[in-house]
């Protein structure tokens, strides 16, 4: 799964060897020190899975769970359970193993697609990405690693608003983003690509009004389910729309939402991630 050598950075980050038949390896990058980056076990969960998955059959929805901390300085197995081939739908799981023991586990679903009608949110209302300050500058602070700046491009199409309970909204954000570089077609390249994009500051949204400072706070993902709507392409410009509807028990539940420039909605993704402030002694 690599394109021209323009975007080889992000599709470098989620290709991976191929061990065996239904076995796969790879590594990670930090998403924290000596932790892997979550949305990057994701993404190349769903590379194992769509391997195995024929061409006509495209991933609308996943499903996962972190298990445990991946390390970043040992590789990640991925080893493929072909769950089903129907008639429309294929049905893959993966489970990521490093060291022996599960760190993350994935449910993917594939669906040839068909003639329906459709209806969709509106998009929301945002200025265009030209001229627009860049995303990784955040009012709370430079969040991630330098590697993030390095294969996607962000603009703050908002500020970070921690909650307006007078009108009774949560926290929410939204940035534009797209991959760097032009990237091969095959759909299931732009839904990995994706994959890895949804991970990117949306645990943090559910978190905004609880922040004390201008720092991250110590974040962990729980589970992230992906859903894709319509076709589109991580190399061109996408609104992610985020919300944070629930925090609680320790535990923050965001949203989000993938629009094109032309007002499209393309795919939605739901997190939860557990937030846990450091206890003072």
């Amino acid at each position: 799964m690599r394109s021209d050598d323009a975007a080889a950075s992000i599709t470098d980050l989620i290709d991976l060897e191929k061990v065996e038949e239904n076995l796969y390896r790879g590594t990670c990058h930090p998403g924290a020190p000596l932790r892997a980056f979550g949305g990057q076990v994701a993404a190349q969960a769903l590379v194992a899975a769509g391997t195995t998955v024929a061409s006509d059959r495209l991933v609308h929805s996943l499903h996962g769970y972190f298990i445990r901390a991946g390390r970043t300085d040992r590789p990640i197995v991925y080893g493929v359970d072909r769950t089903r081939d129907g008639r429309s739908f294929t049905t893959r799981r993966v489970v990521a193993i490093q060291d022996g023991v599960a760190i993350f586990s994935l449910s993917a679903s594939f669906h040839r697609p068909e003639e329906s009608p459709e209806h969709q949110a509106a998009m929301p209302a945002a200025d265009g990405p030209e001229g627009l300050p860049d995303g990784w500058d955040a009012e709370v602070g430079t969040e991630g690693p330098a590697v993030f700046g390095t294969v996607l491009e962000t603009r703050c199409a908002t500020g970070l608003h921690t909650g307006l309970p007078d009108v009774g909204q949560g926290p929410r954000q939204e940035l534009w983003v797209r991959a760097r570089g032009t990237l091969a077609d095959p759909p299931l390249l732009h839904a990995c690509v994706l994959t890895y994009i949804s991970d990117i500051r949306l645990a943090l949204t559910a978190t905004l009004p609880h922040l004390d400072g201008p720092e991250f706070p110590p974040l962990v993902s729980l589970d992230h389910a992906l859903w894709f709507h319509r076709p589109f392409r991580a190399d061109e410009w996408l609104l992610f729309a985020m919300d944070g509807p629930s925090y609680a028990s320790s535990r923050g539940l965001s949203r989000g939402q993938f629009f094109t420039r032309d007002g499209r909605l393309v795919a939605s993704v739901v997190q939860e991630g557990l937030f846990r402030k450091p206890v003072s002694r």
